[in-house]
Parts: C-alpha cells; sequence; structure tokens
C-alpha cells in the first residue's frame, strides 16, 4: 500500500509539473508571441489548460488531508476532522496550503475570460500557485531575514523555472508555423523573443539554484551518504544537460534555419523535446527530496 509520504511526493510532483507548464505556457504566449498568432495557439491548448487546470485543484484539495496524514500517524489522520483541521489552522504547512487553495481557486476561476485575458489570466494565477510553493520545503523552516530572503530565492526560482520549461510547449507549437507563409514572419518574432527572454530565465533559475543550494547546505552536495544530496547532485547533472541544449537550440540550430530550414527544425524539435524529458526528471527529484532533510 502507498504510504502518506509517497502519496504527498506524486501530489507535490503533479502541482509543479502542471503548474510550470501552465505558467510558462501561457506567460510565453501573453508576453513574446504575437496577439493573432497567440490566440491560434492558445485556442489549441484550451483542452490542456482546462485539463491542467483540473489536475491542480484536485491535487491541492488532496494535499491537506494527505499532510494531517504524514503529520499525524497515518492514513487514518486523512480523514480526521480534528487533525485536519489543527494542521489546517495551527502548522506552517497549513497556512501555506491555505495560500495555495486562494490560488488554485483563482486559476479555476482564470477559465471564464475572455480568450486574450484568459491567457494572463491562467499565467498569473498560475504564477501565483507556484510561488505559493516557497512556503511548503525547506525555506519555510529558515526564520527572520535569512528565511525571508530564501523564500524570496525560492519564489524566483521557481518562476524562472517555470517560464523556461512551461515555454518549450508553445516553441513546438511554433516550429511548424516557420513554413506557413500566413504566420512565418510572426512565429519567428515570437522564437526570437522566446531565445532573448530565455536567456534571463536560465540565469536566474542558475544563480537562484546556487543560492538555494548554499542557504540549504552552505556548499556543495558532496555527502552523499545523505539522499537529499544525491538528488540534488542528479538533478545539477541534468540542469547543465538542459543548459547545453538550450545553448545548442540558440547557437547552433537557430542559424541554420536560413538556409536549412527542415534539418534545423527537426534538431530544434529533438532538442527541445530532450529539454521536456529531462525537465520532468527534474521536477520529480525535486517533488521527492523538497520532503526531506538535507543531512
Amino acid at each position: 500500500m502507498i504510504t502518506p509520504e509517497a502519496a504527498v511526493v506524486l501530489c507535490r510532483f503533479l502541482l509543479f509539473g502542471v503548474a510550470m507548464l501552465l505558467w510558462g505556457t501561457f506567460a510565453c504566449l501573453s508576453a513574446l508571441v504575437p496577439a493573432d498568432l497567440s490566440e491560434r495557439i492558445g485556442g489549441r491548448l484550451r483542452i490542456y489548460a482546462s485539463f491542467g487546470i483540473a489536475v491542480i485543484v484536485a491535487t491541492t484539495a488532496v494535499l491537506l488531508p494527505l499532510r494531517a496524514a504524514t503529520i499525524g500517524e497515518g492514513w487514518s489522520d486523512a480523514i480526521d476532522p480534528s487533525t485536519v483541521v489543527a494542521v489546517l489552522f495551527d502548522t506552517n504547512v497549513g497556512r501555506a496550503w491555505q495560500a495555495q487553495a486562494v490560488a488554485a481557486a483563482l486559476l479555476g476561476l482564470s477559465v471564464f475570460p475572455s480568450a486574450h485575458r484568459r491567457q494572463a489570466a491562467v499565467a498569473i494565477s498560475s504564477g501565483l500557485l507556484l510561488a505559493s510553493q516557497a512556503f511548503t520545503g525547506h525555506a519555510a523552516t529558515s526564520q527572520g531575514g535569512i528565511g525571508f530572503a530564501h523564500r524570496l530565492n525560492d519564489i524566483a526560482h521557481l518562476l524562472s523555472g517555470g517560464a523556461w520549461i512551461g515555454a518549450l510547449l508553445p516553441v513546438l507549437l511554433l516550429m511548424p508555423l516557420l513554413s506557413d507563409p500566413e504566420f512565418a514572419s510572426e512565429a519567428r518574432l515570437a522564437l526570437l523573443r522566446f531565445s532573448n527572454a530565455g536567456h534571463v530565465a536560465v540565469a536566474i533559475v542558475l544563480l537562484t539554484g546556487i543560492a538555494n543550494m548554499m542557504l540549504i547546505l552552505g556548499g556543495l552536495p558532496l555527502e552523499w551518504s545523505f539522499p537529499y544530496q544525491v538528488m540534488l547532485s542528479i538533478k545539477i547533472v541534468l540542469v547543465i544537460i538542459m543548459v547545453t541544449l538550450a545553448i545548442a537550440n540558440r547557437y547552433l540550430f537557430v542559424p541554420r534555419l536560413s538556409h536549412s530550414m527542415t534539418q534545423a527544425q527537426t534538431a530544434i524539435i529533438q532538442a527541445t523535446l530532450a529539454e521536456i524529458v529531462l525537465a520532468v526528471a527534474v521536477l520529480g527529484l525535486v517533488a521527492w527530496f523538497g520532503t526531506i532533510e538535507p543531512n
């Protein structure tokens, strides 16, 4: 039988993954893609967005009883009203869950505005949901000025990481449009904007990741007798590979679009898909080692 701790890890993985995809995808469409093309792609993603929102609402709803089960004595406490209420109002986990629930509710309401405003609403509410996750991990245990700085750093790390990972989906959808005379120029403009914004997002991910590591461990994760440090080391390697793929996309494959369109498109799509697969692995690691002690 699955343990409450394993169920929390699974919910964290779904919550992190879907929130990052929604934030990055719709922030990219709202801010970087010309309006007509943005609405075209956004229309294709409407079912995907609705499904993602449903996943977030569901995982947010079950996380509170799951937290009660992990803090209490097992599955029985997940359905014990007094334990759930005590966790909700008397613990940092419960107070963080309240913020997540508000953000999830706003995300649920974001499906109602008109098409272009809907994209911005989904981006903002999923970004708020991502930011609220900074109050549930290791940063939540830090106190005073250090704790405040740690949580701000976590928020920047989550939002920049989501911007990078989530925007990969629009990139895949833009690639075939480079060969469409109606949308080719707009698609090229959107890809150029994504490339420029991607430099900033990746830089912030790396800097905040290093800062987070220093705040938690005070140095490199070299004590591999601790599972946290083993998984963090693996994450670092995977992120380095992702950065390498992103650099290859920008400086090796994109310049080839002008004289070898088909081959360059194929290379960009393959590298982007590889980044997505690696990102899923990174999110799985983060969902797991965020629930255990670093040493």
